[in-house]
Formats: C-alpha cells, sequence, structure tokens
C-alpha cells in the first residue's frame, strides 16, 4: 500500500507541469483563430511604435519596446539571465527598428523600416528551425550594431567598445542556441571580444559607405560567413572545396574593403 501511494505521488508531480505547458500554449497559440488573433497583436506594435515616432514621442516607443518584455522578469530572479538572452535580439531589432524610424528623413522610409518590423513579428520572430533561428541572430546583430553607428557614432570610444561586445555577444549565443554546443559561452564570448577589438581599432579611422559604418559591414560579413560554416559543419554539408569557397569570398569583401576606402584624413 505504501508502494502504491508513492508511485502515485511521483506520477502526480510528473505531470503536474502539463496544465503550465497547456497554459503556454493559449499564451502564444500555434493555430486556429487565437493563432490569427496573436498574430494581429504582434503586427499592431510595429504601428504603434510608427505612430509615436511620428508625433515624436520617441522614448514612449522605446519605453513601450522594454514594457512589452515584462514577463521576463515575471520568474525567479535565477532565470533571469537565461530569459534576457533568449529575448535580448528581439529587443534589439525592435529598439533598434525605432530610432531607425526617428532617423529617416522621409514618412516613406518610415514606412518602410515599420514594414520591415511588421515582417520581423509576424514571420521570422515565431520562426523555430535552425535557418529561421540563425537569421534572427544576424538580423539582430545586423540591427543592433547599424542603429549604434547610425544614432550614436559620437559617443565615447568605451562605450561604443562595449555595446558592440554585447550586441555580437548576445547574438552569437542566440545563433548557438540553434546546436548543442558546449562551448556556446567561449565561443560567444570570442565572437564579442573580436567585435569590441574591430570597433575600437576601426573607429581611429571610422568610414561610412552610405549610411552603414565600416565595423558594421565588417562585423555582418563575418559573422555571416562563420555562421554559414558552422551551421554547415553541423550539418554534415561542408565539403572542403565550399570551406575554402566560403573562406575565400571572406577574405576578398575585407579586402576590396579595405584597398578601395579612402584612408586620408579620416583619423578622429
Amino acid at each position: 500500500m505504501k508502494q502504491t501511494n508513492a508511485l502515485e505521488l511521483a506520477q502526480s508531480s510528473i505531470e503536474k507541469p502539463k496544465p503550465i505547458a497547456r497554459l503556454r500554449a493559449k499564451v502564444k497559440p500555434t493555430k486556429g483563430y487565437a493563432h490569427i488573433f496573436h498574430l494581429l497583436l504582434s503586427a499592431i506594435l510595429p504601428i504603434v511604435l510608427y505612430v509615436l515616432v511620428r508625433i515624436s514621442f520617441v522614448q514612449v516607443a522605446i519605453a513601450i519596446v522594454l514594457l512589452s518584455k515584462w514577463r521576463m522578469l515575471a520568474v525567479r530572479p535565477r532565470f533571469w539571465p537565461a530569459i534576457i538572452r533568449a529575448n535580448a535580439v528581439d529587443v534589439l531589432v525592435n529598439l533598434a527598428s525605432v530610432l531607425f524610424m526617428n532617423q529617416a528623413h522621409s514618412i516613406w522610409l518610415q514606412l518602410l523600416w515599420m514594414g520591415l518590423l511588421i515582417i520581423w513579428q509576424v514571420f521570422i520572430k515565431p520562426s523555430k528551425t535552425t535557418i529561421g533561428i540563425s537569421s534572427q541572430a544576424l538580423i539582430g546583430q545586423m540591427y543592433g550594431l547599424g542603429a549604434l553607428f547610425v544614432v550614436w557614432p559620437a559617443a565615447p570610444l568605451f562605450n561604443l567598445v562595449v555595446v558592440a561586445w554585447g550586441v555580437c555577444y548576445l547574438s552569437a549565443r542566440h545563433f548557438l542556441a540553434n546546436f548543442d554546443e558546449p562551448y556556446a559561452p567561449l565561443y560567444a564570448n570570442v565572437w564579442g571580444y573580436f567585435a569590441a577589438a574591430l570597433v575600437w581599432v576601426s573607429t581611429h579611422w571610422l568610414l561610412y559607405y552610405g549610411v552603414v559604418a565600416q565595423p558594421v559591414l565588417l562585423l555582418c560579413v563575418l559573422g555571416f560567413g562563420l555562421g554559414g560554416l558552422y551551421y554547415l559543419q553541423e550539418a554534415d554539408r561542408l565539403s572542403d572545396f565550399l570551406r575554402k569557397q566560403i573562406v575565400l569570398i571572406m577574405i576578398a569583401i575585407v579586402v576590396v574593403v579595405f584597398v578601395f576606402s579612402d584612408w586620408g584624413s579620416k583619423i578622429v
């Protein structure tokens, strides 16, 4: 009798999380009218941010982006670092989109940024596939670094280096969440430190190609290439020829950027 009660108790403790799983399914439905309603709510956020930027309430738009993530702190504090890392890329994209809309010089550019944010919210952000999560990481890094050098190019060098490290570290952790990588924190830190060093060096000769800063271009090219190599390696699709081809393309782009840049009188 005691053994039976112990077995029933163990089974009841195992079955406890099921209501939580059902609750999460209700909060983020995956099918039916509830799913469509959830997508509509996701699409409304970029429209609200656009309206706030148009009426010069940029600070309110930024506050709404941060408040929309209040659920990250609705758990025990020991879970906060993991949850913040998981949501960091989405926060980067939303904040950068607000800043891009604020910096745009025409209503059409603002509408373009709003449309891209809707695509992010409805199609890219919900993706749980390997390609989808990898795309999220690359877009998050590109948006984060782009906003840094478009909005805050005259910031102190220390601030630029620290923010660049944070953006690249969080993007790398998001990318490596695809894979069962035991050295994910180490690889992410290495990429973050590399980005910080590159920003520290390149900001002494800060060049722009249109509105794209040189360190943003270099980090996006190298990040995309290294991420592609890692993905192909994990998928057992990386041949020696393909590896050499990707590496040569990355080197060629970096060489073209350095050779054909106007370095005269650019030291700051």
